[in-house]
């Protein structure tokens, strides 16, 4: 198998599931049929130009990110993103919990004077 096809073929199962879109939504959106969409999704078919262009409209990204490889800028960039967000959730949910826990000590403190 070629490359460019088994790169395509991970590329659209990774944004399909990214967005939670099943291959028979995508099948409707794209007017071709679900046994269509998992071909491509194991490298068995590729899709013609018009298809390509259906599969990322319905997936709502550009047709470039179909044929990203796992290691290019873009990948990295996202990656980093994801990274950023998830350390943003883990240190608001510490001073959260920090803050709350300072706000019971002080409570208790009143409490018992």
């Amino acid at each position: 198998m070629s490359y460019v096809r088994e790169l395509f073929a991970e590329n659209l199962k990774k944004n399909r599931k990214k967005r939670g879109i099943s291959q028979e939504k995508l099948a409707e959106k794209t007017g071709v049929s679900t046994h269509y969409i998992s071909m491509i999704e194991i490298a068995r078919n590729f899709p013609k130009s018009e298809v390509i262009e259906h599969i990322a409209n319905a997936l709502n990204i550009e047709v470039h990110e179909l044929f990203l490889a796992p290691h290019s800028p873009e990948n990295e960039l996202d990656k980093l993103h994801k990274s950023i967000i998830q350390e943003i959730k883990q240190t608001v949910s510490e001073s959260i919990a920090i803050s709350l826990e300072s706000a019971f000590e002080k409570r208790e403190k009143k409490q018992k004077t």
